[in-house]
């Protein structure tokens, strides 16, 4: 579950961690009172408004604004808020922005230079540990670092026996090339970090940029941040933050019946049992030259009322030319999801416009194939991965 900028560094304060402060506005008129707050409770003079979206790269999009007096705050709050905001990270119609965060202006001139710099706590995959990654070039494309300069990027694996032990906090620190107050200011806020990320059983959090100020303060100037979605049952307060304004529609309706559904960009809508014969049914699709529409899992139970739930959902997206039904009859037995397709699309009546591959294997597979290709409706049963990937191939030829 992702979280705006303003919730993800509530997260982060909770834990300790500095943050450039901020108020959420919903219309140019709160945004005024926010400045005004901010101003009492900080002593800041200037005001930067930042949309809040699910989406990074705000800035070159025209999300973000320093605002050098309440006039400015009310013009480029009000000119924010509502518009489609288009960044690197959205796709071409943009994300409508609702509100925006007031937030105070923290590169004030000082004993020193203030410098930017990258981190994100997440997990490595491959070793299957958690690692600090990190570098000295703060507030760019930490892609286009990767790319031009990677030895610029450095990673700290943490084990999960000991958690982020001292040295390696400053050794972090040392090699962001800071010293004296800095330095020991920078091993605090990767210390606190850390236990944030590990506390609030979070998937990534990314702040690009963290800052050091002018008198040697770090803190974070944004703050993107995942929620492990399986967690959220033991996090009620942080599944409270969830946008649903900024989430793909079709999913959350998924969500709320209860079915695992991540939409993708094929032509094959999917419908499956089981996360990882999921994964092998899109592979099935793009070897028969398709490209799956969908990840859907429907679960151990797929009766009629659970497989119409589905349909409709798949068929929602336009882009779908079939749809191909994979089961493996366990738990499940196959003549009841054959029953249960039957049913469903004859409920369906005419929104069924695509044609239709089952392919059921397991417990009575024989028996499915058999209420399948007697119902007298346009869908094609099959019983071998390789006839289902063969049919799929024969209705999108």
């Amino acid at each position: 579950m992702n979280l705006h900028e303003y919730q993800g560094k509530e997260i982060l304060a909770s834990f300790g961690v500095r943050i450039q402060r901020g108020i959420v506005a919903r219309n140019a008129k709160e945004a005024v009172d926010a400045a005004k707050q901010l101003t009492q409770e900080t002593g800041t003079g200037w005001h930067v408004i930042k949309a809040q979206v699910h989406a990074g790269g705000r800035g070159k999009g025209g999300g973000v604004k320093l605002a050098k007096n309440l006039k400015e705050v009310e013009e480029l709050a009000g000119s924010i808020i509502g518009m489609n905001l288009v960044t690197p990270q959205t796709s071409a119609e943009g994300k409508k922005v609702h509100q925006v965060l007031i937030a105070e202006d923290v590169y004030y001139p000082g004993d020193s230079e203030t410098n930017e710099f990258y981190m994100s706590v997440l997990l490595n995959r491959s070793t299957g540990r958690n690692m600090v990654m990190y570098s000295t070039e703060g507030g760019m494309d930490i892609e286009e670092v990767a790319e031009k300069t990677p030895h610029l990027i450095f990673t700290e694996e943490i084990d999960p026996a000991t958690g982020l032990l001292p040295f390696q906090a400053r050794k972090i620190a040392f090699n962001l090339g800071l010293s004296g107050t800095a330095f020991k200011e920078m091993t605090k806020f990767v210390t606190a970090l850390y236990k944030a990320y590990v506390e609030s059983d979070s998937s990534m959090f990314e702040i690009n940029p963290v800052l050091k100020t002018s008198d040697d303060k770090i803190m974070a100037v944004d703050a993107k941040v995942s929620i492990d979605d399986n967690a959220l049952y033991r996090r009620k307060s942080y599944a409270e933050m969830r946008d649903l304004r900024e989430e793909n529609p079709i999913e959350v309706e998924a969500r709320e019946v209860g079915l695992n559904y991540v939409d993708l960009d094929g032509n094959v809508g999917c419908m499956v049992n089981g996360a990882g014969l999921a994964m092998a049914t899109m592979d099935l699709i793009k070897m028969a030259g398709g490209e799956p529409a969908n990840f859907l899992d429907v679960g151990g139970t797929a009766d009629a009322k659970r497989v119409e739930e589905a349909f409709r959902i798949i068929l929602k997206d336009p882009n779908v030319k079939a749809i191909l039904i994979n089961i493996f009859g366990g738990i499940v037995r196959c003549d009841r999801v054959a029953q249960g397709v039957v049913d469903a699309y004859k409920n369906m009546g005419d929104a069924i416009k695509v044609p239709i591959i089952v392919r059921l294997q397991g417990t009575n597979a024989e028996l499915a194939k058999e209420i399948i290709d007697n119902s007298g409706l346009a869908v094609h049963s099959a019983v071998q991965f390789q006839e289902a990937a063969d049919k799929v191939k024969e209705v999108l030829g």
